[in-house]
């Protein structure tokens, strides 16, 4: 299919004024030269029918003479013809007429008396006397015929046209007088004339396509001004250059408007942008995967976590097809696409991803006043949403167990200080024991004392915590507990690699709690390998978060208690207290981070702590450390 190019405005006006003058030129040069054309051939032909007319003055007075009076038989056809012939051939004064017509006149090309049978009876050539004349085109036919026909005589080859006068005698025709006229002296005198026409034509639309450039130029200067002003109005941090606006013309019209429409579009573009930083930053901590689309099934909105289930870049997503994101290959797409062609709402539903990971997703059309504008796509990881809701729980849980302890350990403390007190009155007063009954006393002394610490831990771990926050790199936490668990490290022959960060890990967090929650995972990694092993520590950046992941080479979690690893005095140790996963957990909720973990029977655990980095860390980028290795 041919396509048509699309034009500017100053081209269209260049065209529209060459063409306009283009025509009017061609129009007046046709009209000039039609009728040079014809007032030229009609003066031959005038010239031509007087020639004729005099002919035949002459002719009628050279047959004057009565053929009956001689010896003529007039019955007899042939012996008229030859008398007329020899009278005409013999009359001197009409011989000179045709001679002085040729000779004079040098267009007419010759002339001569024809006869009915087309012989000549008198001719300027004395060789055709008696011969049959060719027949040619008469002149009156070039006369009244078309303008291209009259171009194609003065420049196409030499022709001969005659103009023929009938003759009678004694009111009975015998013949006819033939002028017969040359192009070529036309030829001569109209090709200069058209050829200065021509040249005045293409003067002319050169002439035209200049003046057409400058009208428009002229006339488009104020739409260029208004173009730059809008230009300028919509370019980025620019301001529209200051324009008179007092002309009552149509410029000074327009010039108002854009400068009231500009001062609106500032606004807007401000709220706009605002709305947009606003909105990206609530789509980049989303969760869950939205993608957004218009009536036509193409992307307008998408958040970060929706790459995560499509596979593809939130920049390749926007302003694409429904169609170019997802494909048959795939559940999520086989749904997707069956939905939008149904124009179906999907009701809430788990699907299994090509890597064998749960997911929910929900397909809702938009409508309003009852037309479609659009479709809702949400997706989220359901194993996201029952670890959240379990960590919901088991913060439910730690808060219920909090306020039992603690009001707990407040009726318990009263009465272990009586019984302290108490059981030393009871001591002094039998001041001679029997060893038996001395290792008794002794005996509830020291439960008491273990019953005292263990109340004073679950004042400690329900009291409130007031945070020393500061500024620290997570690192430097790192590698002091790394030092503090080297000790304990070596005595269990384990082996502990501490990979840290190219780049600072700046966190706003409490130092002493920081290091007491770390210190806690350490040991308990260490605690997992009683035969020795591996414990790999390592720090990075992850988008905003800083993360520390801490693993171990042991027996592994059992999965019938990894929901339970979090609760307060929960423990699988025989030396164990149970406090000390608790009070990591806590201390990261108490920073608004989180601590994760992974599992596997007889391969061993992954522990994952992640803390919000602050806020001069995520928007200055820090130069880079040397990646440190550190092994003990």
């Amino acid at each position: 299919m041919l396509k048509i190019p699309r034009f500017r405005l100053k081209t269209k006006l260049v065209l529209a004024i060459t063409g306009m003058v283009f025509t009017l030129v061609v129009a007046l040069s046709f009209v000039y030269i039609s009728q040079l054309l014809h007032q030229r051939i009609n003066e031959s032909y005038a010239n031509a029918d007087f020639i004729a007319h005099e002919v035949l003055e002459g002719t009628r007075q050279a047959l004057e003479l009565d053929v009956s009076g001689t010896r003529v038989d007039l019955r007899n056809n042939a012996q008229v013809h030859d008398v007329i012939a020899q009278i005409l051939q013999s009359d001197a004064p009409l011989n000179s007429l045709l001679q002085s017509v040729v000779g004079y006149n040098p267009e007419v090309y010759d002339v001569s008396i024809a006869d009915a049978g087309d012989h000549a009876l008198l001719h300027t050539d004395a060789s055709l006397l008696g011969k049959t004349l060719p027949i040619r085109p008469s002149l009156q036919t070039l006369r009244t015929g078309s303008f291209f026909q009259q171009i194609a005589t003065v420049y196409g080859a030499p022709r001969v046209y005659e103009v023929r006068l009938p003759i009678q005698r004694d009111g009975t025709p015998f013949g006819e007088i033939r002028v017969g006229l040359s192009t070529i002296f036309i030829k001569s005198e109209l090709q200069p004339m058209l050829n200065r026409a021509l040249l005045f034509s293409v003067i002319a639309l050169f002439v035209s396509i200049g003046l057409a450039a400058l009208l428009s130029s002229f006339a488009l200067r104020p739409l260029e001004a208004i173009g730059r002003r809008l230009d300028a109005m919509t370019a980025e941090g620019e301001t529209p250059p200051p324009e008179s606006t007092s002309g009552t013309d149509e410029y000074g019209v327009v010039n108002t408007k854009i400068d009231r429409l500009g001062r609106q579009f500032r606004d807007v573009k401000e709220v706009f942008s605002a709305l947009k930083e606003n909105l990206d930053q609530i789509m980049g901590a989303l969760q869950d995967g939205i993608v957004l689309f218009t009536r036509d099934a193409r992307v307008v909105l998408v958040s970060a976590s929706a790459e995560r289930f499509t596979g593809k870049p939130r920049s390749e997503m926007l302003g694409s097809h429904v169609e170019q994101i997802f494909n048959d290959s795939t559940r999520l797409g086989q749904i997707v696409l069956y939905s939008f062609a149904l124009q179906q709402d999907v009701p809430p539903r788990e699907i299994e991803t090509l890597d064998g990971r749960r997911m929910q997703m929900s397909l809702d059309f938009i409508e309003e006043r009852g037309q479609p504008i659009g479709a809702l796509l949400s997706m989220r990881d359901v194993e996201s949403v029952r670890r959240i809701e379990n960590e919901l729980e088991l913060s439910r849980r730690l808060a219920a167990i909090g306020r039992l302890t603690s009001g707990v350990a407040h009726e318990v403390k009263n009465p272990i200080n009586s019984i302290v007190i108490h059981l030393e009155v009871l001591r002094e007063k039998l001041l001679q024991l029997d060893p038996e009954s001395r290792r008794h006393m002794d005996i509830i002394t020291s439960e008491i004392h273990r019953l005292d610490r263990v109340v004073k831990t679950l004042v400690d771990f329900t009291r409130p915590v007031e945070l020393a926050l500061s500024e620290l790199d997570l690192r430097r936490i790192a590698e002091e507990v790394f030092a503090l668990a080297a000790p304990q490290a070596r005595q269990q022959n384990v082996e502990i690699s501490y990979v840290a960060s190219t780049e600072p890990l700046v966190v706003r967090a409490d130092s002493d709690l920081m290091k007491q929650a770390l210190l806690n995972v350490v040991l308990n990694g260490i605690q997992a390998m009683p035969q020795g092993g591996k414990l790999i520590v390592s720090s990075a950046r992850q988008n905003d978060l800083a993360l520390i992941v801490v693993r171990d080479h042991g027996v592994g979690i059992p999965p019938e208690v990894r929901d339970k690893i979090f609760n307060l005095y929960f423990t699988t140790k025989k030396s164990g207290s149970g406090i000390g996963l608790a009070m990591t957990y806590r201390a990261l909720q108490l920073h608004n981070g989180a601590l994760e973990f992974d599992s596997e029977i007889d391969r061993g655990t992954t522990f994952r702590l992640l803390l919000p980095l602050a806020i001069t860390a995520r928007a200055e980028g820090t130069p880079a450390d040397e990646n440190s290795t550190r092994t003990e």
